[in-house]
């Protein structure tokens, strides 16, 4: 079969046409400014990536058009299929009739943390033997793609919230119909498509009427908004953490030791490489998970010793002159701050070296300004704070004056990149926040601290 598919360089999309073309089925796509890392995922695959949408790609003759939730009405090659009533599907609808059927799907869910805790799902599934599938919004450096076919019946899914697509503004999730559902969080977000939190709950509930009795939903007890979406009413199994008494995860950054506890006896202890309590809910939500498809939580945290991270969460990037650049994926206040003071305790508190903090509201809930006042809250602990107010609908300076001096806002990338090169001084941390490709940043800040010299580096 002839896939064509619309937005293939999304995460999600990207990983069905893997997942398709590992099938069997001839993949080719369409995007706009066809861009990496998922079109390098793509070339390696043998995928072909157009750029643009023009409708004279319904020449190609697919037997089916695979539709993004990023195309929207107007698209001149959505258009073109509607005229001419072209076979189209969205990418969960194809994903839960192809791949997800028959499968043992473990679905990751919540506002924060789906990514990371999806990563340590399907790596410790498959260090213990037991071959997973995985379609996943970011790529675990453990298997260097974001999706693969697997050689078994289980399959591990980064269960998204956000609509599905033109023709289905259900969420995501709903289409998946897991065995194993991991709720890591919830709180408000997507406000280009929610109202408020409580319709998103009502989308989490939807997910868990889906479960079967013979199922398992792990859940943070601590989040209040999860405890109100069970309320409404579960029929499988729930295994709690961070409950009094129950499972949760302990830890010291600076050593890298973690624990997994339950009340106050420790269950299993190793060292990894992550830091914050953040990706300690996570180890522990994927340990509970893994242990509901058979591998022992012992085992499972052995595995986590061996967890090398997720491509854009704190990734160190390089360093120049004696300077960290981080690259993060964090665009929600709440992410911001745990990554702020992830970042800080793994190096150590404030008397080793200065955090500066380089942010791009760029997600569709930031640039509609809804969470602007817990920016400033969300920042204060770093040492120094850029953000790029490109295409805001609101005035981002004014937002983050609570700040002081401390904060700079500009427009301009190349002004932004000049500021922080010539603010860094040997032993500062860069970290880099956005969800998107910042316009490699990156790169541009290493290359500026190879060719300045800091106020620091000098006697």
């Amino acid at each position: 079969m002839h896939i064509h598919i619309l937005g293939i360089c999304g995460t999600f999309m990207g990983g069905i046409a893997q997942l398709a073309s590992a099938a069997g089925h001839r993949v080719t796509g369409c995007d706009a400014g066809v861009y990496p890392p998922m079109s390098a995922q793509l070339e390696a695959a043998g995928i072909e990536a157009i750029e643009g949408y023009d409708a004279g790609q319904t020449a190609l003759a697919p037997d089916r058009f695979l539709i993004g939730n990023a195309i929207s009405r107007g698209n001149p090659l959505l258009e073109e299929i509607l005229d001419r009533g072209l076979p189209y599907v969205s990418g969960p609808q194809w994903l839960a009739d192809n791949v997800l059927a028959g499968c043992w799907a473990l679905a990751v869910a919540g506002t924060h943390g789906k990514t990371t805790t999806a990563s340590m799902l399907a790596w410790i599934l498959e260090d213990a033997g037991l071959s997973p599938g995985f379609l996943i919004g970011g790529v675990p450096v453990n298997f260097g793609v974001s999706a693969r076919a697997g050689d078994s019946p289980f399959f591990v899914i980064e269960a998204d919230e956000y609509d599905t697509a033109f023709c289905d503004k259900r969420s995501k999730f709903i289409h998946y119909r897991p065995r194993t559902a991991v709720l890591t969080n919830l709180e408000f977000d997507h406000a280009d498509i929610f109202a408020d939190l409580a319709a998103i709950e009502t989308q989490f509930h939807h997910l868990v009427r889906t479960l079967p009795r013979n199922g398992l939903i792990v859940s943070n007890a601590a989040e209040e908004s999860l405890e109100r979406v069970l309320a409404r009413g579960c029929w499988t199994p729930i295994e709690r953490f961070n409950e009094p008494g129950g499972w949760r995860a302990a830890g010291d950054d600076a050593s890298g030791e973690i624990r997994l506890m339950r009340g106050e006896v420790t269950i299993a202890r190793a060292h990894w490489p992550l830091a914050g309590e953040h990706n300690r809910d996570n180890a522990v939500a994927a340990l509970l998970a893994a242990r509901h498809a058979g591998v022992p939580p012992e085992r499972g945290l052995e595995a986590l010793s061996r967890f090398l991270g997720v491509k854009r969460r704190m990734e160190l990037r390089g360093t120049e002159r004696g300077v960290a650049v981080h690259d993060d994926f964090a665009h929600h206040p709440t992410a911001i701050r745990a990554t702020i003071a992830s970042l800080r305790r793994k190096i150590g508190g404030h008397g080793n070296g200065r955090i500066l903090a380089v942010l791009e509201p760029r997600s569709n809930t930031m640039k509609l300004g809804v969470m602007k006042a817990r920016l400033p809250e969300s920042l204060a602990d770093a040492d120094r704070v850029y953000c790029h107010a490109a295409h805001l609908g609101w005035d981002a300076a004014e937002a983050l004056s609570p700040l002081g001096e401390k904060a700079t806002v500009t427009g301009d990338l190349d002004v932004l990149v000049a500021a922080v090169a010539r603010a860094a001084r040997t032993g500062d941390h860069i970290l880099v926040m956005s969800n998107g490709g910042f316009g490699g940043i990156h790169g541009k800040l290493l290359t500026a601290l190879r060719e300045s010299a800091g106020p620091g580096d000098h006697a």
